[in-house]
């Protein structure tokens, strides 16, 4: 057997960002810290920090006033930050940039009298605290077929935004839907997908075509790593979405003879190493690594944890 593991993979800027963000609180003050929801959508990430006493809460009022509160890589509505002060918290933003830029061109659109249509999964934590940037201003739509049921004319003006973890594919179809049905529709300048899940997801189209089985590495509430599944399963491969080396199974690789091996930006190295150690244990597997692209990004640490220092 032959293993394909796929360059880039795993954490990105704004990932890497967030966590770096919390173990330096923790250094700081301690691990009685609250974290509203995930810090990011992975299960080993979030128990590596439970364990650690690290509290995620989601509600702020299961923070108790006066303490210290982290918010994930995902960002939040600013009904949150407004809950935040009543209680009297400490916040830490370690919200990644490129979620922050959506929000202030969402905020920049309402201000500019636009309806925005944001491409984007309903419930998601990302989708979530965007559309609290301006609620009244704001339609969800996740399909072509939603765009069939928008009640906007074109005389309104129109601009669209999407959540950063899309598959490029998807959004693609959706936004030439939304140009067809409203040509004068506005966008950013630049696109709000993100450059590690389009890197990710080109890999795995490139890749997957070598491979007889796709494994991701990734949690299941983990929007960029479905989305790698997906693509994996569109080509026509046997494709799985894991947390860990315990969840693989014998079945998935009879008579297979290569599996590529990649993770969603918010799943940690190790359990990718777990992956091939499994692998290599198991079956003999030999090893090559492609890189589709080099990635030099990085994020600063935000300026709160330099304030309350």
């Amino acid at each position: 057997m032959k293993i394909i593991l796929a360059n880039p993979r795993g954490f990105c800027a704004g990932v890497n960002m967030a966590i770096e963000c919390l173990d330096k609180a923790i250094s700081m003050f301690g691990s009685n810290i609250y974290v509203y929801h995930e810090i990011v959508h992975n299960k080993y990430v979030v128990e590596r920090f439970t364990n650690q006493g690290v509290t995620f809460v989601n509600e702020i009022n299961e923070v108790p006033c006066g303490s210290i509160l982290l918010y994930s890589a995902h960002g939040v509505s600013p009904e949150i930050r407004e809950q935040s002060r009543q209680r009297d918290l400490r916040t830490i933003d370690a919200t990644c940039p490129l979620v922050t830029k959506v929000h202030l061109e969402a905020v920049r659109y309402a201000r500019d009298g636009y309806h925005i249509i944001l491409i984007g999964h309903e419930g998601h934590d990302e989708v979530i605290g965007t559309m609290g940037e301006a609620p009244a201003s704001i339609t969800l739509v996740e399909t072509p077929e939603d765009v069939d049921q928008l009640s906007l004319s074109n005389e309104d003006r129109i601009a669209y935004l999407t959540q950063t973890t899309l598959s490029v594919d998807e959004a693609g179809r959706v936004i030439s839907a939304l140009k067809a049905r409203y040509p004068r529709i506005e966008s950013p300048p630049k696109e709000d997908i993100c450059y590690a899940t389009t890197n990710r997801q080109d890999a795995v189209k490139q890749l997957a075509r070598m491979s007889d089985v796709v494994l991701v590495l990734g949690s299941q509430n983990s929007s960029n790593s479905r989305r790698l599944k997906e693509i994996g399963a569109a080509i026509g491969k046997q494709a799985y979405l894991i947390d860990g080396a315990n969840e693989l199974r014998h079945e998935w690789f009879v008579n297979a003879e290569t599996v590529l091996v990649t993770a969603g930006a918010s799943a940690p190295e190790v359990v990718v190493q777990d992956c091939i150690d499994w692998l290599t244990r198991e079956y003999g597997a030999v090893l090559e690594e492609v890189t589709t692209r080099e990635e030099h990004v990085s994020f600063p640490l935000p300026k709160e944890l330099r304030v309350l220092q």
